[in-house]
């Protein structure tokens, strides 16, 4: 009786973790709107004009991308934002990127856990797809926390997970300490574009 229970626990934890990266959305259609919401670095802080990844993700994909990111923006804001610009412009998609602020300013992972999961959750009551970015915590490792693995799992998104980690670790891909430059956010966006390809949006 042990073993089956613990091959069943094996199974749920691995189906668990295992569906961020593989999980599956329907196809985006070309006149589908899709919202990039979150903070500094949805915004484009340390690029020019039209290099944020959004600007880049949607030429590269054909859909119209609405940049929705504010400079340093907390976790407890966007939540608090979200739902006006999920009823103002009714995206199919959310690419949600948020937390790195919460973490910069010591405002601790619970919070931010709770926060992106309720983003999360307002969207899929409006019928909107979610895919995840997840940001490093900017400490010594610069790797993304497991709360963004943890929702992506219980929820069954898409997650795109290492790639500003890569940016983080280097000097040629960032403006500062902690956001990209052009060639970083070009970077990131075609992460997403993959991330996208991957679940069968595009």
């Amino acid at each position: 009786m042990r073993g089956f229970l613990n091959i069943g626990l094996c199974l749920f934890l691995l189906c668990l973790w295992g569906c961020g990266p593989s999980a599956k959305l329907p196809p985006l259609p070309g006149e589908a709107k899709v919202l990039a919401f979150g903070d500094s670095l949805t915004y484009g802080t340390g690029a020019g004009s039209g290099q944020s990844y959004p600007d880049v993700l949607g030429g590269m994909i054909g859909r119209d991308i609405i940049n929705a990111g504010i400079p340093g923006e907390t976790s407890a804001e966007g939540l608090a934002r979200l739902p006006e610009l999920l009823d103002e412009y009714q995206p199919a998609l959310l690419l949600l990127c948020h937390g790195g602020n919460d973490f910069l300013r010591n405002l601790g992972e619970k919070g931010a856990e709770d926060n992106v999961r309720a983003m999360v959750k307002l969207a899929r009551e409006r019928g909107v797809d979610v895919v995840l970015i997840a940001v490093p915590s900017f400490g010594l490792t610069l790797s993304p926390p497991d709360l963004y693995e943890r929702i992506a799992g219980e929820l069954g998104l898409p997650i795109e997970t290492d790639t500003l980690s890569r940016i983080i670790r280097d000097p040629g891909l960032k403006s500062d300490s902690v956001h990209p430059n052009a060639a970083g956010y070009k970077l990131l966006a075609e992460a997403v574009a993959g991330r996208l390809k991957a679940a069968g949006a595009i």
